[in-house]
């Protein structure tokens, strides 16, 4: 009778029920969101393992061929007062060395969410390290620029003092060979450890890329110093073996990110929405 006098009340017993299947529905709910987010995550840490990879190449490849594109500014003495012939190499050897730059403040800042996720200190000190290592090769490649405008104006002006401008063109070539040092060598240096030790520790990549980044870093460090005192010529035998270790390093970190990425369990498991 209860039934018919209240058609529209519910039971206490059908109440718990809709309660719990309510509840159940948005539990499911949020499981899938959640899961799809995570997918949605990993796909991203995959973007960008892929692009760091692309940019440690392009860093490579391009700080070798602006550095022999530089040859005929960095061999010749007397550059500034004849060198209108090698003027176009030279700018194309400053212009590889800007994609040099910009690509070594691209891998930074890829990768700085990804580090500051499990340790702020390194991802700041990464971060640091390599747009100190940016700036330097900017100042690098402005004065060599700069003996290129030398040499313009040298071949306008009459009667030109080549003494002046001899002195002028060693005095940037010398600021730029010791960019050359502080840069791709002292602050690479601390970078390479700081990124190597992440690496070990959160097991994105094999041990052994990380172990080769630890062992290159110190010695590129190490090298940076021992030719800062006049141990060795930085373009010399030593310097070439010493710094053959983080380019190995770096070289197998870039092809194991675009071919494999980050590993998938770690980013899965660290890596997740909170």
């Amino acid at each position: 009778m209860s039934i018919f006098l209240n058609p529209g009340r519910q039971t206490l017993s059908e109440k718990i029920e809709l309660s719990r299947h309510s509840l159940h529905s948005k539990s499911t709910y949020q499981n899938i969101t959640q899961s799809n987010l995570k997918i949605v995550k990993m796909n991203s840490n995959r973007d960008i393992a892929i692009l760091v990879g692309v940019l440690y190449i392009l860093a490579a490849v391009t700080a070798i061929i602006g550095f022999a594109l530089y040859q005929p500014i960095l061999s010749d003495t007397e550059y500034i007062i004849r060198g209108s012939a090698n003027e176009m190499q030279v700018v194309w050897g400053a212009f590889n060395e800007l994609i040099l730059a910009f690509s070594v403040i691209g891998i930074s800042v890829m990768m700085f969410p990804v580090v500051n996720k499990e340790n702020e200190s390194i991802a700041v000190g990464y971060l640091c390290f390599r747009l100190l290592e940016a700036i330097l090769i900017i100042i690098g490649i402005i004065s060599l620029l700069s003996i290129v405008t030398l040499n313009q104006e040298f071949g306008k002006t009459v009667a030109p003092n080549a003494s002046s401008y001899l002195i002028a063109g060693k005095l940037l070539v010398t600021i730029h060979n010791w960019t050359f040092l502080l840069g791709p060598n002292l602050a690479l240096g601390p970078s390479t450890l700081m990124m190597s030790y992440f690496l070990y520790e959160s097991k994105l990549v094999p041990r052994f890329i990380s172990v080769l980044g630890l062992v290159g870093g110190s010695l590129i460090l190490t090298c940076a110093l021992l030719v800062m005192f006049g141990i060795f010529l930085q373009v010399s035998a030593w310097g070439a073996i010493l710094a053959i270790p983080v380019f190995a390093y770096e070289i197998s970190l870039a092809v194991w990110l675009i071919v494999k990425g980050f590993n998938s369990s770690i980013v899965y498991s660290s890596f997740s929405l909170k």
